[in-house]
């Protein structure tokens, strides 16, 4: 019987012996296993700490780069804006230049006419030397405006002196054409016929019958200039007997036929 128990006993011993070794290499597998997991576990948060970190570099790069990119977006906003500016006054300095161009071009083309008048001009004239020539081209001018308005004065004058002599001609113009008119309208004109110096007196070859009466008085005409005078004393109906007026004789002219014989004062109608 107690064999048996012994080896019950035995039995349960080794039993329990590879119950407990089993259960030790279980325990040693999950120690295993634990201490693997926490190492793990303290990997994957070193890890995960690395990775947190790095985030958080990467979100720092993020913000900054995303800095960057506004500061970037705005530098190339203001550049497009420069740009246009630019652009713009590129083309407003393209319209300047053209302006100036043709600017230029009249220049030229009133230079090259001032050159003209400067040759014109004369006297090695140039553009230091115009405005000397301007000054004296002034006084010049000056000068004979004043002469042009004393010659204005002076003609004004001579008008007035003019349009005087011109009223005065007319005046004589006038009387001689009145006087000649009255001379003409004498019908009563003759001829001397003889002249007797001695006595003083000459024959007329007209009479009565012509116009001629006592005590007319007559004048003698010699080419149309008179000579003297003389009284009817004795009239016919042809002829006519007169005294001659030795004081209206001019020095050294003595009377003789052919002279001309007319009324002093013409016949009024």
């Amino acid at each position: 019987m107690k064999p048996i128990l012994y080896s019950v006993v035995i039995l349960v011993a080794s039993g329990a012996a590879a119950f407990s070794y089993i259960q030790y290499e279980e325990f040693v597998a999950l120690e295993k296993d634990r201490t693997e997991t926490i190492a793990s576990k303290e990997q994957i948060i070193a890890d995960a700490d690395v990775a947190d970190k790095d985030i958080k570099d990467e979100k720092k790069k993020l913000a900054t780069s995303q800095e960057k990119l506004e500061v970037l977006t705005q530098a190339v906003s203001s550049l497009k804006s420069t740009g246009n500016s630019l652009a713009n006054d590129l083309a407003k300095l393209q319209e300047d230049i053209k302006s100036q161009d043709d600017e230029f071009a009249q220049l030229n083309k009133a230079l090259e006419e001032v050159n003209n008048i400067l040759a014109d001009l004369g006297g090695g004239v140039t553009l230091d030397t115009l405005p000397e020539k301007i000054l004296e081209i002034e006084d010049d001018k000056k000068a004979k405006q004043t002469k042009l308005e004393e010659l204005g004065v002076l003609l004004e004058g001579a008008e007035k002196s003019v349009t005087t002599s011109r009223a005065e001609s007319d005046r004589l113009v006038n009387r001689l054409i009145d006087r000649n008119s009255r001379i003409s309208r004498n019908a009563m004109g003759a001829v001397v016929t003889a002249v007797n110096q001695d006595w003083g007196f000459l024959v007329i070859g007209a009479g009565s019958n012509s116009g001629f009466a006592p005590q007319t008085p007559l004048l003698v005409e010699r080419d149309g200039r008179v000579i003297g005078r003389v009284r009817p004393s004795a009239i016919e109906a042809t002829q006519t007997i007169a005294e001659i007026d030795l004081e209206s004789l001019s020095s050294g002219v003595r009377l003789q036929p052919g002279d001309r014989v007319i009324l002093a004062q013409p016949v009024t109608n």
